[in-house]
């Protein structure tokens, strides 16, 4: 079973300690993503903190959606191609 530490991070000037399993580099990095993405966010007009994170998380949540469909769409190339191959095989094994 993975052991959990606590993590704290800093977003948006506001700290937050969070559970991380086998260490806090991936919560860290994640964590100075979205602070990174408040400021700009923030920079961009003059929203207070819940309407950037609101904002923040609405453009996590489209590129979370673009990934998703280019995964499906890699899975469908693969499947394809998996079976391009496999018809290619099957005929010369029968030659």
């Amino acid at each position: 079973m993975s052991s959990t530490e606590p993590v704290r991070v800093t977003i948006f000037n506001q700290t937050y300690t969070v559970l991380a399993s086998e260490g806090s580099n991936d919560v860290q990095e994640l964590a100075h993503l979205v602070d990174e993405l408040m400021y700009t966010i923030s920079r961009a007009g003059n929203y207070d903190s819940t309407r950037t994170a609101v904002m923040a998380c609405l453009h996590l949540a489209d590129q979370l959606r673009s990934a998703e469909r280019q995964m499906e769409s890699l899975k469908l190339e693969v499947d394809s191609k998996a079976r391009e191959f496999s018809l290619k095989l099957e005929s010369v094994i029968e030659e």
